[in-house]
């Protein structure tokens, strides 16, 4: 018991610490944050514009400040306020234009206090049903015994069949109307839960694609997995577990039977007598269930598509090699610091001059504004027919997106079975660079996790692009056995 509960301690003084709807609920301001923040994000609309929000905010907070609320801050410092706490997240939007928009912690605080605000009777049939039922299912599908397992579909079956007879025979059994409304309520508050999934799995996507971006960074052990797995087309973002599960959910919830079967069962439900009993908002909820959660998975979707891309573009392109080479840089002054540390207190005077950097001011008056119709042409369009595609060229302009491992590894090999090893400028000069600068690239990586360092010289190599020949050196590397 007292290790249970100085772990329920730790753990509970981290959240305090650490998570945005404990942070929300007991900020000052905490009954403002929720209405304003609740009246200006909901279900149906869950981004607003920056300037957009501030304009809104404002006319909340002088409303608030007839009714006796003391709130000295603009708009603007209570948005940024809520930013900086982790109550919103700021994405960018088309035009240049910012949007905000709820975070994760953020909608579980504003749920939370909803739940208080509207109790409703949590101890219903409904519930209980679904309780019995998903742990009966859980057994079933878990049963390693197999004969177990088609018994209880049998009997399954069974009190199917039964209530298809009676069914048949006329035995009608009325539904309570206050037992369908308990469960209608129940759908809800499952459904009600769904935004702060969506958020939670966006927000774990980001964590992973940084945490990636600092691995292929800073530790060199696993840059050449992780560089090997990107540069073969791995999405490591839709591999991981997050992923894995959105991408299920995702694709169980564009099913065009299941949804059609949805839509339908509740157009059906919301015409029945016991609909009557719901509220507006609940009659309304349960209209756009299936397309609330629609819009918000794609848009998660979106966002795991941009990610894998961008990914995939930082180490392709030249900013992953800036990246190492800042690394680089700030741990050797890091460690040069700590050395000089040793020698020298803190508050020793250097003889050594910055230059200071500074900003050139200007007068606004000096500014030209920006027109739109600079950037308009003036020449007419010209519109070409289309023609059939080129198959071979579509293959060409595939090959030349992606790095050839499997053609590299050949050559390596054949190499090898000429003259027993081989370094990276052998392989070339015997199999020229197919893809230019491309099959270089792809002999690097397979040399920094197959091959062996061969001295500190480095080796020159070149290779063709177009009507011009290039150079460059590599590090020299040794391949001595089979690629397999």
């Amino acid at each position: 018991m007292i290790m249970s509960a100085v772990h329920a301690a730790l753990t509970a003084r981290r959240l305090l610490a650490e998570s945005p709807a404990w942070s929300l609920l007991r900020t000052d301001n905490a009954p403002v944050a929720f209405a304003v923040l609740g009246a200006r994000f909901s279900r149906q609309r869950r981004q607003v514009p920056a300037a957009e929000l501030i304009e809104a905010v404002e006319a909340d907070l002088d409303e608030l400040r007839d009714r006796g609320f003391e709130l000295p801050q603009t708009a603007t410092l209570y948005v940024r306020s809520w930013l900086a706490d982790g109550f919103l997240v700021r994405r960018p939007g088309v035009a240049r234009e910012e949007i905000y928009e709820l975070s994760d912690g953020a909608l579980t605080a504003l749920r939370f206090i909803e739940d208080l605000a509207t109790p409703r009777t949590s101890v219903t049939e409904s519930r209980l049903a679904t309780i019995v039922d998903r742990v009966r299912t859980l057994n079933v599908e878990t049963d390693p015994d197999i004969s177990r397992r088609v018994a209880a579909l049998q009997a399954e079956r069974d009190r199917i069949d039964a209530r298809i007879a009676a069914l048949s025979r006329g035995e009608v059994t009325e539904v309570d109307e206050q037992r369908a409304v308990d469960s209608a309520t129940d759908i809800l508050s499952l459904a009600s839960q769904l935004p702060e999934d969506f958020a939670r799995v966006r927000a774990e996507l980001e964590k992973i694609n940084r945490g990636l971006r600092a691995k292929l960074v800073e530790d060199p052990a696993s840059r050449g997995s992780v560089l090997d797995d990107i540069f073969r087309g791995v999405d490591l973002l839709a591999e991981s577990d997050a992923g894995r599960s959105f991408s299920a959910f995702h694709s169980l919830l564009l099913d065009p039977e299941q949804t059609l079967a949805v839509d339908e069962d509740i157009d059906q439900m919301l015409g029945r007598s016991f609909a009557r009993r719901l509220t507006d908002a609940q009659r309304l909820a349960l209209r756009d269930l299936l397309p609330g959660m629609q819009d918000s998975s794609a848009e998660v979707s979106t966002v795991m598509t941009a990610l894998g891309r961008s990914l995939r573009r930082f180490v392709q392109s030249e900013e992953l090699a800036e990246d190492r080479a800042v690394h680089r840089q700030l741990r050797s002054t890091m460690s040069k610091a700590l050395s000089a540390a040793t020698v020298l207190k803190p508050y020793t005077k250097l003889e050594l001059s910055l230059p200071l950097t500074g900003v050139q001011v200007s007068s606004p008056s000096a500014m030209s504004l920006h027109n739109p119709t600079d950037s308009q042409t003036a020449t007419p369009l010209q519109v070409h027919e289309s023609s059939f595609a080129d198959l071979a060229a579509l293959r060409e302009a595939v090959r030349a997106s992606e790095i050839d491992f499997t053609e590299i590894t050949e050559n390596v090999n054949q190499v090898l079975d000429e003259h027993g090893s081989a370094t990276i400028a052998e392989v070339l000069d015997r199999f020229p660079a197919t893809q230019g600068i491309a099959s270089v690239v792809g002999l690097l990586v397979l040399a920094e996790s197959l091959a062996h360092p061969a001295g500190d010289t480095p080796e020159p190599v070149s290779w063709a692009s177009g009507d011009t020949t290039r150079h460059a050196t590599v590090p020299r590397f040794l391949f001595q056995e089979r690629i397999q």
